[in-house]
């Protein structure tokens, strides 16, 4: 049974079961601040569960995109994902215990509606109780009636059997379904044993049924929700594992084909881990591109750029190098959801990745380079822009410690004399460091180098001052622009912002600063070490290099529309220009 056989067979048989089924809901969630991702399938049914009426009636069932990335170090092993699908059926005030449990049970079991398991293979756990809910001795005796015997139903804790998602909404007791995964069968177990052969991974958790009728606020269980609801839930990776026989989804219909592709491809260096990393990230990235998600410094965009660029860390590692590697997996993936995910297919989604892995690429080179040296993980942060992240994950690899400490001190005092160049440099120059002045000091940058060159070289630096609703530059010349040259220089601005080059800082000698051509404000003064900051195009070309103290963007796509606003005489052979961001 191959998984999208899987999925639709779950859909159909909650189908008959009066349930309306649901389309996936974006893995970005529409109305929950507090998540970056939907990170399960009754996510996004918060407010149903909690007493609101649903549309669709109080039976449903769905196949929902999620993404987990608080576990990215486990990635690589046979059981964590960062992106999964989870099956899905809920009452909402509807049936309860006892219908939740025999579907749950002829689903696995049924040969003909479901996934025809074996019964005598199945383990279950129940909730123990605490001060917050009893003991829940209805559900075994349910499970009893269905023909799981006594010996094999377990009761456990709260750090088993509760679910909740998070310190706040409903929450409730659940049942846990595992499944005998070994040749011969583990047979009759201990509690023990039983706990001993899961965390063997004899046993694999395949199917949890929650009874929500709690609801918890800040952490604590406050009382019983209006109305009793099931949320179940089942990992279509785990669950294709356990069908098709294979110890770990890696090895099932779902990635095969990409895992076949990265062994044919690499050198005699293959590592497994890594292939299942790189799998695993550029699916996850198929889904956030296919959601709206782009890379950037931040929220979700930032958890895109870190998975791109961990994959492409491994793919360096095991020499996956050549030109169409990332793409051609990247269109494996999107040939395996389509059909049920049309979005993956959409026209631009791949070169979103591209784009992403040029911008890294260059970073990454020098960065490993400098790794495999020994270079101070500092100097490869701040010189060669190479995430700490990545470095700690390498080391980890090669078992090795990074002294974070040490690393955070220094970075402490380079932030704080990154700060202090600031002050030295924008004497009453920055008015803050929100986002929109941090863009308008970049996009000062960017005009001084379009001003040099629809102007010349001469062209240098006397002044200025930024706000957070426009930039003020002071600048050697000798007369009124022309209403051409103002176009001109504005339209080159806005073709680098536009081609979202990357912004670079690296700290040098004041005097190797000078030497490469490094603008300085005229009459400033600088210490013996200073920090320089290159925006540079996609062949590392420098577009500017300034002696600065920062803050600025990452890359120059961030910044928006440059608009010149004034052209103006400061002083005998300075003029001044006023210009805003949109």
């Amino acid at each position: 049974m191959t998984s999208a056989e899987i999925r639709s067979r779950f859909l159909e048989f909650f189908k008959k079961r009066g349930h309306v089924i649901l389309p996936s809901a974006s893995l970005v969630p529409e109305n929950d601040p507090s998540v970056l991702f939907n990170t399960a399938g009754m996510q996004p049914l918060v407010p149903y569960l909690m007493g609101q009426k649903h549309p669709a009636g109080s039976r449903l069932a769905s196949c929902q995109k999620c993404v987990r990335t608080g576990d990215l170090e486990d990635i690589g092993d046979n059981r964590h994902f960062s992106f999964f699908e989870m099956l899905g059926n809920w009452s909402l005030g509807d049936y309860f215990k006892e219908d939740a449990i025999r579907w749950s049970y002829e689903f696995l079991t049924s040969k003909e509606e479901g996934l025809g398991l074996d019964p005598s293979r199945l383990y279950v756990t129940v909730f123990e109780g605490d001060d917050n809910a009893p003991r829940d001795t209805e559900t075994p005796e349910i499970w009893k009636s269905l023909g799981i015997p006594e010996s094999r139903i377990y009761f456990l804790g709260s750090d088993d059997n509760w679910w909740s998602p998070g310190d706040n909404g409903p929450c409730g007791p659940d049942s846990e379904m595992f499944y005998d995964m070994t040749p011969a069968g583990v047979g009759e177990l201990s509690k023990d044993e039983f706990i001993a052969a899961v965390q063997r991974e004899d046993l694999i958790e395949i199917w949890n049924d929650v009874f929500m009728e709690y609801e918890k606020r800040d952490g604590k269980v406050v009382g019983k929700l209006s109305q009793q609801n099931v949320d179940t839930g089942a990992g279509l990776e785990r669950l294709t594992a356990v069908i098709q026989g294979k110890f770990t989804a890696y090895d099932t219909d779902i990635f095969v084909p990409i895992m076949d592709y990265i062994r044919t491809h690499v050198s005699s260096n293959y590592n497994e881990r890594s292939a299942r990393i790189i799998a695993d990230h550029i699916r996850t990235a198929v889904f956030m591109i296919a959601d709206g998600v782009t890379p950037s410094s931040k929220d979700q965009g930032y958890i895109l750029r870190r998975l791109i660029r961990r994959a492409l860390v491994q793919m360096e590692k095991i020499l996956l190098k050549n030109d169409t590697a990332l793409g051609t997996i990247f269109d494996l993936f999107v040939d395996i959801y389509k059909s049920t995910y049309p979005e993956v297919a959409r026209p631009g989604n791949k070169n979103i990745l591209y784009v992403e892995a040029e911008k890294f690429q260059k970073s990454l080179t020098q960065g490993m380079k400098e790794y495999t040296k020994g270079t101070d993980p500092f100097v490869l942060v701040t010189t060669y822009g190479f995430p700490i992240e990545i470095i700690e994950e390498l080391a980890a690899d090669e078992n090795k410690i990074i002294d974070r400490a040490k690393f955070d001190a220094d970075m402490a005092i380079h932030q704080a004399q990154s700060r202090a160049g600031a002050e030295q440099k924008f004497k009453g120059g920055l008015a803050n460091s929100n986002e929109q002045t941090v863009r308008l000091h970049t996009a000062h940058h960017l005009l001084l180098a379009a001003l040099q060159k629809v102007l010349g070289s001469s062209v240098k630096q006397k002044g200025s001052n930024i706000t957070d609703e426009r930039l003020r530059i002071d600048f050697s010349f000798d007369r009124k622009m022309t209403d051409e040259e103002k176009a001109q220089v504005q339209k080159l601005v806005n073709e680098w912002i536009a081609a979202d080059y990357d912004v670079v800082m690296k700290e040098m000698s004041k005097e190797e600063a000078e030497t490469i051509g490094a603008e300085m404000e005229f009459g400033a003064k600088y210490g013996d070490r200073v920090s320089v900051y290159f925006i540079q195009d996609k062949q590392g070309n420098p577009i500017s290099k300034e002696f600065c103290g920062g803050p600025h963007v990452t890359h120059t796509g961030e910044l928006g529309i440059f608009k010149i606003q004034k052209e103006e005489a400061s002083s005998a052979g300075v003029r001044r220009i006023k210009a805003i961001l949109e």
